[in-house]
C-alpha cells in the first residue's frame, strides 16, 4: 500500500508575528517545519519561528529544517537543524 502524500501548508499569523514557509503534515498528523533562507550560515535566530511551532505542537513536531545556501549541516536547537538546500536533490 502506498503511503499518503504529505499535506503542505504555509503558516502565517494574521499579525505576521510567526511565519513558517512550509509546514508538512505527514503520517499520523506529525509535522515537519521548513524555512528557506538566502544566508549561507543561518543562526538559531533564523529558526525562531520553527522553535515557536515546535513549542506549540509538542510531540507532534518531528523536526524543523532551515534550508540555506551554504555547504554545512548543523544543529540549531532541539529538533532544529540547518541544511544546505542542495540536500533536496542530492
Amino acid at each position: 500500500m502506498a503511503e499518503a502524500r504529505p499535506r503542505m501548508f504555509h503558516l502565517r499569523q494574521e499579525d505576521g508575528r510567526h511565519e513558517v514557509d512550509i509546514v508538512a503534515e505527514i503520517r499520523g498528523g506529525a509535522v515537519i517545519g521548513i524555512e528557506v533562507k538566502a544566508a549561507s550560515v543561518p543562526a538559531a535566530r533564523d529558526a525562531r519561528h520553527l522553535a515557536w511551532l515546535r513549542d506549540q505542537l509538542g510531540d507532534t513536531f518531528l523536526a524543523g529544517v532551515v534550508l540555506h545556501t551554504g555547504p554545512a549541516t548543523y544543529a540549531l536547537g532541539e529538533k532544529l537543524i540547518a541544511a544546505p538546500i542542495c540536500t533536496l536533490w542530492s
